[in-house]
């Protein structure tokens, strides 16, 4: 067998996925043993959104990634065990700050410390501020056909569910104080209870000292700040909740959890939980702690302050696919999140599909579109890059898509918007992206004499060749030309033994003739703009230049 089909049994399938070390399989393998040692005939599946902020792409990221995982183990088990993911929303914290990047502050400032579904939208379409939040991650995670249960803290907190294993928290408080309290700052220490009243004259989740616990009547019992009466609470029902340590326990234990991914800035709160999990005659699920996302800056992302991108952003330009190899590649290793990043995983994404079905069975496996598309990718029929289509933006100025259509027409013809709609979208993001991005940073620089004598040449070239020339014969021309000092590359040979052509001859193009920093292979910019445009393009840099 050379390749994986829709013919492979499940059984066949297993044992190249055994043998495969893509990193969802590896974390498929660790849910596999852990069912040797304790079976199951469900395995639970989890992700966490705390709505405090807008949702980003780091929340559709866990998301993606524990989707992919969750695939793995079905592969390995031969879909023999039934599985869920639960997208929970921690939609009952108290609200701490008002987020950056949300309207009607002044209004959100009032409710502070009130739990996100207490809180009026500021946006005025929701019930509360978690309501909103919550329906924009589902909406998000609707458009990728994510197969999840969505879950609402607040909801299973007021519901009951969670009350059998909040009572016995109650039971085990002391075990649970001795893990937490080392851990914290010595005046945090001094009033910490794991739970967390919320206040029935206010409604504010109250941060304040526990004075007494009754097991028996499932109750704890607190000072009021304001007017110190002595207040006695259910820890059932919603008329508490749990500080976050121990909340995601007390998750892990009532839901039967087997698997959850956090960040790695979340790295000592998974060891707490688990101790407390354990506390409680638990086991923690498994799972791994992926790096963080940064933006620009080399900053966190974050809900709050609204850095980085946004689900929204990255799909104005770019495909959902684009998305999903980015939060593939390499989870444990931090990454810049922001607009430049785009175009290489839009591209990248083609080429992992072109050659997919050139690869045997186990290459596939750890193709990442064989994770992005659960085991059937489908058929590769994109005929030119993302890169090319920005630089054909930006060279025509194209305002609208049947522009770019007319230069892919005559470069593909019979490829139509009908025929390939995936790239009649590609184009729309193209324009998105050069309008956005690309125009405001357009930046000619002036050619050096020898740069403009070689632009001559290259100018007078492109003109003496026939039209309908390929993209490999303009290319050809174009290394020829380059083939000068001070382009030269001595290390670099080409098939004839003399010296090769070093990268500044092709980014001396792009910066001069384009004003961008790089683009596509010149030849293939070439076949598809026209070589009749490629002159007249150099014509107008030459006489920009001489001006």
């Amino acid at each position: 067998m050379s390749t994986i089909d829709l013919t492979t049994s499940p059984s066949d399938l297993r044992a190249l996925a055994e043998q495969s070390n893509a990193w969802p399989f590896e974390q498929a393998k660790a849910i596999v043993a852990r069912l040797k040692k304790k079976p199951k005939d469900e395995v639970l599946f989890e992700t966490g959104y705390g709505p405090s902020g807008l949702p980003h792409i780091g929340t559709f990221g866990e998301v993606a990634r524990t989707t992919m995982v969750r695939h793995a183990f079905r592969v390995l088990t031969e879909d023999k065990i039934k599985t869920r993911l639960l997208a929970f929303s921690d939609d009952m914290d108290g609200l701490r700050k008002v987020p950056d990047n949300v309207p009607n502050k002044e209004m959100l400032s009032e409710y502070l410390g009130k739990p996100l579904t207490k809180v009026p939208d500021p946006f005025g379409t929701h019930s509360s501020f978690g309501a909103h939040n919550n329906a924009r991650l589902r909406s998000f995670l609707d458009t990728f056909g994510f197969d999840y249960e969505f879950a609402s803290s607040t909801d299973y907190y007021t519901s009951g569910k969670f009350d059998a294993t909040l009572l016995k928290m109650l039971e085990r408080i002391e075990k649970v104080m001795a893990i937490m309290l080392p851990s914290l700052r010595e005046e945090r220490a001094a009033s910490y209870s794991p739970f967390l009243p919320i206040c029935p004259r206010t409604g504010v989740v109250l941060q304040v000292p526990i004075v007494a616990h009754d097991v028996k009547a499932g109750t704890i019992s607190y000072d009021d700040p304001e007017t110190t009466e002595r207040v006695t609470l259910p820890v059932t029902g919603g008329h508490c909740k749990l500080q976050w340590k121990p909340d995601w326990a007390m998750r892990w234990i009532a839901l039967g959890v087997d698997y959850e991914m956090a960040g790695k800035d979340l790295i000592d709160s998974v060891k707490l939980s688990g101790k407390i999990c354990a506390a409680l005659d638990g086991t923690p699920p498994e799972g791994f702690n992926y790096e963080l996302f940064l933006d620009e800056k080399g900053q966190k992302i974050s809900k709050s302050k609204g850095n980085g991108l946004t689900i929204d952003e990255w799909l104005r330009y770019a495909s959902p696919e684009s998305v999903s190899l980015f939060m593939y590649r390499e989870p444990k290793a931090a990454k810049r999140l922001y607009f430049d990043v785009i175009p290489r995983n839009v591209d990248d994404y083609q080429q992992f599909l072109d050659g997919f079905p050139r690869q045997d069975s186990r290459q596939q496996l750890g193709n990442p579109v064989w994770h992005i598309h659960a085991g059937h990718p489908p058929k590769a029929d994109m005929p030119v890059t993302f890169q090319l289509l920005l630089t054909l933006v930006s060279s025509s100025n194209a305002e609208n898509a049947s522009t770019l259509w007319g230069f892919i027409g005559r470069y593909r013809p019979g490829v139509t918007p009908a025929t390939h709609p995936k790239l009649d979208a590609m184009v729309g993001y193209a324009i998105n992206y050069y309008r956005d991005f690309v125009a405001p940073t357009k930046q000619f620089r002036e050619p050096t004499e020898g740069e403009r004598a070689a632009l001559q040449d290259l100018r007078d070239a492109l003109a003496n060749m026939p039209d309908g020339s390929s993209a490999e014969d303009i290319q050809n021309v174009v290394y020829e030309i380059g083939r000068r000092e001070p382009f030269l590359d001595a290390i670099k040979k080409g098939k004839d033994g003399r010296p090769g052509v070093s990268l500044d001859w092709f980014n001396m193009l792009y910066q001069v003739l384009l004003g961008q920093e790089k683009g596509p292979r010149f030849g293939s910019f070439v076949a598809v703009y026209g070589l009749s445009n490629a002159v007249a393009m150099i014509d107008g840099a030459l006489a920009r230049s001489a001006a």
